[in-house]
């Protein structure tokens, strides 16, 4: 941004009692005055911003160009609102105030504020071709700023201003009610950007609303840190929206069952009998589960294994039994060392079996 000279010029008239832009129209106009005089100071700290005011009982000079930040604001506090907008006039004493600045080297540019309707007789759109011709004249630029329905309304006469100044470095903005603020609008707009950024917001005649260059209306390039925090505070605001509207989980019990066993990769299905509530199954019905999760014996097994058995302990006393076909001709001291070795065996089983 260029070594300037500013002049601003607030909108004090009865309109700004409004609460359209939060908390009042002049409020919000106060926010901006602090927004641009930062903007343009941090860019170039010789450039010098001076504030003066449209209505009451005539235009007031506030304070003449000043990088002093706190005399600036300080004659922000001492403004009334009262009376109605007198813009002509207005631009006549902000131009004179500039042509007297102290840094010749300094560019010469207006920023008007305006949210309430232009009825003076001096505010016509023919005076404001000829103002702006003057303007040019003598090298002043000028920024024009609309906000509220009163004030959007003059955008033909000021549009018409502005392109009697030149349309290239000049810039009428229109800022309708919303959720963003007036400060944060004006500095995504073409009046505080240049070039490409500037091109980019509809910069040259009536310039237009809605975003002005940049990811979030903000040029990473220019302000790196406002684009950071710009896009930390969105991602915030992301987050809390997610956390006050969680996503509705469609799993069924059952999937989140088959889910959970999945995932533990240790689940043992189990009968059908056993995972009902014991309160609901007799005991009749529950079927005999081994640490192996063997099959139950049935009874012509149970007799095998007792006729086996009885048969093992006799050898193991020496009486005589009837051997199996094709034992006959084995050596008895071996059958009755294979007799103990099936006994011992066969009552550890029914010893786990019981």
């Amino acid at each position: 941004m260029p070594l300037e000279s500013c002049m601003l010029i607030l909108d004090n008239s009865e309109y700004m009692r409004n609460g359209d832009y939060p908390p009042t129209r002049f409020q919000a106009q106060a926010e901006a005055v602090q927004t641009v005089f930062t903007a343009k100071t941090d860019s170039n700290p010789e450039s010098a911003v001076g504030l003066m005011s449209m209505a009451g009982n005539s235009p007031s000079l506030l304070v003449t160009p000043t990088n002093d930040l706190g005399k600036l604001l300080s004659s922000l506090s001492k403004v009334n609102i009262s009376g109605i907008s007198s813009l002509s006039t207005s631009i006549s004493i902000a131009q004179l105030s500039l042509k007297h600045r102290e840094n010749k080297n300094q560019r010469q540019r207006i920023v008007v504020f305006i949210g309430s309707p232009l009825t003076q007789e001096a505010d016509s759109k023919d005076n404001f071709v000829k103002l702006g011709k003057k303007l040019r004249k003598n090298n002043v630029l000028i920024d024009v700023i609309t906000f509220g329905d009163e004030g959007r309304e003059n955008d033909e006469k000021l549009g018409a201003l502005i392109e009697a100044v030149g349309g290239e470095e000049s810039h009428l903005v229109s800022i309708p009610p919303g959720p963003r603020f007036l400060s944060d609008v004006i500095l995504s707009s073409p009046i505080l950007f240049d070039g490409e950024a500037g091109a980019a917001g509809g910069s040259g005649g009536a310039g237009g609303e809605g975003e002005f260059g940049g990811e979030d209306g903000i040029d990473p390039n220019m302000d790196p840190e406002l684009a950071m925090a710009i896009r930390m505070s969105l991602q915030e605001a992301q987050e809390a929206a997610a956390r006050a509207n969680p996503p509705t989980s469609t799993e069924t019990p059952a999937s989140a069952g088959e889910a959970q066993a999945s995932a533990s990769g240790s689940a043992t299905l189990l009968p059908s009998a056993l995972t009902q509530p014991l309160s609901n199954a007799n005991d009749q019905d529950i079927p005999m589960v081994s640490g192996d999760q063997s099959q139950p014996q049935t009874a012509g097994e149970e007799e095998d294994e007792d006729e086996e058995l009885r048969r093992a302990m006799a050898l193991s006393r020496g009486d005589d039994v009837d051997m199996a076909e094709g034992e006959g001709d084995e050596d008895e001291d071996d059958e009755a060392a294979i007799a103990r070795a099936i006994a011992m065996s066969l009552e550890e089983a029914k010893e786990e079996d019981d």
